[in-house]
């Protein structure tokens, strides 16, 4: 019985990771935490010990975008790269940092750039933008560090008919940890990192 128990909650949070992916990946849904819980309502569970996690959720995006949109997932991929290089060269004074689909692989078409920018002042951002007479929208955040909640400049602005969101974070925070554990991809990649992910 309890086998058979394991075997139906593995195949329902397999069956979660993938309503959820495919929500990510058509619905234009950006966050795990988001599609995970909208699977879950979608499919009457209550249950939290049962949904999958996000590494489970992000294979099974992997699997969907390559059945489904093996001919434009790499494309739009690619062309958000681009985007990120250009937008990290302007702005290398803030020391910026690609995180998120965009470096994970399984940016869709309806992925943001999002980069991670690190200063203490992010007024000198502001002016930056608005010097190279960037069109772009301000707003805030939430960020964890270490065991509380804080608040964040954010920016958005469009880049060559990309959405590109700018996450501003203080110097202390660039020595937190930039890779997951051993054998895991990096959570974060400097410019040379990207333009490596470019080269044929």
């Amino acid at each position: 019985m309890p086998k058979n128990r394991s075997r139906r909650d593995s195949n329902l949070r397999r069956h979660l990771a993938y309503v959820a992916a495919r929500m990510m990946a058509e619905d234009g849904i950006a966050d795990f935490a988001t599609a995970k819980a909208k699977a879950a309502r979608q499919e009457g569970l209550a249950e939290a010990n049962l949904l999958p996690d996000n590494q489970e959720i992000e294979e099974a995006l992997r699997e969907y975008q390559g059945l489904y949109q093996k001919d434009e997932q790499p494309l739009r991929l690619r062309r958000l790269r681009e985007v990120a290089v250009k937008v990290m060269r302007e702005l290398d004074d803030f020391r910026p940092a690609l995180v998120g689909s965009v470096l994970s692989g399984t940016a869709g078409q309806h992925s943001d750039v999002n980069l991670h920018l690190y200063t203490d002042d992010a007024k000198t951002l502001t002016m930056f933008l608005v010097n190279k007479r960037y069109r772009f929208e301000e707003g805030s955040r939430r960020v964890r560090r270490g065991d509380r909640l804080e608040e964040v400049p954010q920016f958005s602005l469009e880049v060559e008919d990309a959405t590109v969101t700018l996450t501003v974070l203080d110097r202390d925070d660039e020595r937190s940890r930039s890779r997951a554990d051993a054998g895991e991809p990096p959570l974060r990649a400097r410019l040379a990192e990207v333009e490596a992910l470019l080269r044929p």
